[in-house]
């Protein structure tokens, strides 16, 4: 009997997992349902030498837009998960690039974030993309588990 070498599929952290579930559940035509997940992030990683030469003069384009918002309802979805608590993500841009990423809970404000720049949305590599989202999770988790009968109102 001979043992094929099978090459392992590379373990995705949560947070990433989450991100690609929320790109893909906004895609109504399916577009995305036979895309790796390293494939639907890839666009997540903005080097600083690709943010130098994204201009912030104009509108902020449709893809960051959908972007920013995976980003934050991945947030919400990963509270959700480890509270049980209900949270709605509202993002409020200006066409300048500035504005608001807010993750809430009942009357809990679990996440507050200014977006500046927001043309140039985007990490460094996909390990500090999931270092700021656990970090922004864990944040909003002890906020719910301090304030859990304000979530829930």
């Amino acid at each position: 009997m001979t043992t094929a070498n099978l090459s392992p599929t590379p373990t995705i952290a949560p947070f990433l997992k989450a991100i690609a579930q929320q790109i893909r559940a906004n895609d109504g035509y399916g577009t995305y349902r036979n895309w790796s997940d390293e494939l639907l992030l890839k666009s997540f990683v903005v080097t600083k030498a690709q943010k130098r030469e994204i201009s912030v003069e104009g509108e902020v384009d449709p893809i960051t837009k959908g972007r920013i918002l995976a980003f934050y309802r991945a947030i919400a979805y990963r509270i959700e998960g480890e509270t049980g608590l209900l949270c709605q993500v509202v993002i409020d841009l200006s066409h300048e690039g500035f504005g608001w990423a807010l993750v809430f809970s009942g009357r809990l404000l679990l996440v507050s974030k200014t977006l500046r720049d927001a043309q140039r949305f985007g990490f460094d590599s996909l390990e500090k993309l999931e270092v700021e989202g656990t970090k922004i999770v864990n944040s909003g988790v002890n906020l719910a588990n301090r304030f859990p009968e304000v979530g829930r109102i």
